[in-house]
């Protein structure tokens, strides 16, 4: 049963309770209204969550049943792997349920579910790209000490920190759009719940909103961020001061997929901020949505699957072993 909140069109003063309209769901926006392109869309969509799915459990599986990946760099790519079918989940299925079904609607509680859900394996995603960084820095710049540091205990406290500070992340949205009474509109401009769009429909003073936003911004974005970019810093000075060339690219190779991973997970990042901040077509937010939601989460096993000879190997060896 949809949880009833009190919400208006607009967001007038000192209106008395009995006056308010209350409503229990929120609307999506359709990616087309094109009858022809449902279907079309359908398959296409189904076809990305099927390979994304299938690529992350293979990566998880080749890191599970191959001893020779059992190493933190690896243990680190199958969390990965694992957030990335979860990311993909909080979103794509509703979607493709909404195409099939011709719906738009989504109920208050399914929509704060959804954003939660959303923050929090995206946020993982991001911490656990910072713990790969951090990861590669001990490997390249302290290879002596590398198996003492990066020792089984703490690979696992990372990633249970990863995911707790996810969840806080997660938590600190969820309780702060529990607090809103009013909306300006009940229809959403992106095929899911985005946590920049409630607030935007929610009557909340800009000042304070923008404050929460930077906050939030600083602390789960800006500061993992700057955990890459230092990492990354030292490891191209400590690969600059190797004196072959066959050493620097060997140096350089270890750290390769992770790097290009980054790369499109920042990248798409940006595109759907900018997206949703500058652009005034809805479709066009929603098209950088797809970007980041959709695409990255799928390309991800198939860079590290190409650029890695090691996940080539054991995929090998998995196929091998089922045959």
């Amino acid at each position: 049963m949809s949880q009833q909140r009190p919400s208006i069109i607009g967001c007038p003063k000192n209106v008395k309770p009995q006056n308010l309209t209350s409503i229990s769901e929120f609307l999506l926006l359709s990616l087309s209204e094109d009858p022809y392109l449902q279907p079309v869309l359908f398959g296409l969509f189904l076809s990305m969550y099927l390979v994304t799915v299938l690529g992350n459990l293979l990566i998880i599986l080749a890191v599970s049943s191959d001893s020779h990946l059992h190493t933190p760099m690896y243990f680190f790519l199958s969390n990965l792997s694992l957030a990335d079918i979860c990311f993909i989940s909080t979103t794509v299925p509703k979607m493709i349920v909404d195409i099939q079904t011709h719906s738009r609607a989504i109920s208050y509680v399914g929509c704060l579910t959804q954003m939660s859900f959303f923050l929090i394996f995206g946020c993982m995603d991001d911490m656990l790209l910072t713990v790969m960084a951090y990861d590669r820095f001990v490997a390249i710049c302290h290879p002596l000490q590398y198996s003492i540091i990066m020792n089984p205990r703490l690979c696992t406290i990372l990633v249970l920190m990863s995911f707790l500070i996810s969840l806080l992340d997660s938590q600190i949205h969820t309780l702060i759009a529990l607090q809103f009474a009013y909306f300006k509109d009940v229809e959403i401009s992106n095929y899911f719940c985005h946590p920049s769009q409630i607030l935007n429909l929610a009557c909340f003073d800009s000042f304070n909103r923008n404050i929460v936003i930077y906050f939030i911004g600083a602390i789960f974005g800006f500061l993992p961020v700057s955990g890459i970019l230092l990492s990354y810093s030292k490891i191209f000075s400590s690969i600059l001061r190797i004196p072959s060339s066959g050493g620097k690219y060997k140096a350089f190779s270890t750290c390769g997929s992770h790097l290009a991973v980054v790369c499109l997970f920042y990248g798409a990042g940006i595109v759907e901020y900018l997206g949703s901040v500058m652009s005034h077509s809805p479709q066009n937010s929603v098209v950088a949505s797809v970007m980041y939601t959709v695409v990255t989460p799928m390309l991800n096993p198939f860079i590290y699957s190409l650029r890695n000879r090691d996940i080539k190997s054991a995929l090998r060896r998995l196929n091998i072993r089922t045959v």
